[in-house]
């Protein structure tokens, strides 16, 4: 998949594709929600490798011999750019441990409308509420770039909830941070108009990143997607913050070059 063209959100007939790993991952679900199909390396770990875990805030403070532990239990998945690593619905069997490389969320309505959640970037857990609540995955994910995955399964992810207390209180922070999260999102879709909601988001991305440099995430209509707008309504918002000068758009990433300014449009105050 080049740059800039629409992610699928799920491979012919909904299906997820096959996915080549270290070893053969194809990425193929059991009716309990085990993975099948996989072929675990028998080289020596190395501690590069497992104490790789430890970059993910959710394990960050476990001691090696639990990583290493946790290193063995898991399943590697090597994922290439445009591929679905797991569609909405499918069995939350095992957690995705991302080490390496962006992922995006999506679902799509009874009506064909895709809904855009986000991007996650390595290294992080996700859908961890998927795995929690036993329900299905939450959205489909795909790889916008080349991933590396380690797959957890559910059962131990599940012991380090009930056994570690630095993992439960992640775990309890990030579900409140959903929660806040989707609380201000319906808010803003039932009461701001497009370009406030696209100038909050502008901002808010811009806080982490360098230069006041954000990048648009794939195509304006991902980002119309994650929105709840259409593309058109996106293409035009953009166009009038650049002529405003708040913004200057350049090839898939937009520059904020008046961020006090740009703070006004959250509001839906002109100039």
């Amino acid at each position: 998949m080049q740059a800039g063209q629409e992610l699928p959100v799920g491979g012919a007939g909904g299906e997820p594709f096959g996915v080549v790993g270290e070893g053969e991952f194809e990425d193929q679900h059991a009716a309990d929600g085990t993975v099948v199909g996989v072929t675990r390396s028998v080289s020596v770990d190395t501690p590069e490798q497992w104490r790789s875990l430890s970059t993910v805030p959710l394990l960050a403070s476990l001691p090696d011999a639990t990583l290493r532990q946790l290193w063995r239990d898991s399943v590697p998945q090597a994922v290439p750019t445009g591929q679905v690593l797991r569609n909405a619905g499918d069995p939350a069997g095992h957690l995705l441990l991302l080490l390496r490389g962006r992922v995006a969320a999506a679902t799509a309505t009874a009506a064909g409308r895709v809904i855009r959640f986000g991007d996650w970037a390595a290294p992080c857990a996700l859908d961890k509420i998927a795995v929690i609540d036993g329900e299905g995955h939450t959205a489909t994910l795909t790889a916008l770039t080349p991933c590396v995955v380690r797959n957890l399964p559910r059962d131990r992810f599940l012991a380090l909830v009930d056994d570690v207390s630095s993992v439960r209180t992640h775990v309890l922070r990030t579900l409140a941070g959903y929660a806040r999260r989707q609380q201000d999102r319906l808010t803003a879709t039932a009461t701001l108009p497009a370009e406030a909601r696209l100038s909050a988001w502008l901002l808010d991305q811009a806080a982490a990143a360098p230069g006041r440099r954000v990048p648009l995430p794939g195509t304006q209509q991902a980002l119309a997607d994650l929105l709840g707008v259409t593309r058109v309504t996106i293409n035009r918002a953009l166009a009038r913050l650049q002529r405003d000068r708040l913004i200057e758009l350049q090839r898939r990433t937009v520059v904020i070059l008046a961020p006090e300014l740009l703070e006004l449009r959250t509001h839906g105050r002109p100039l």
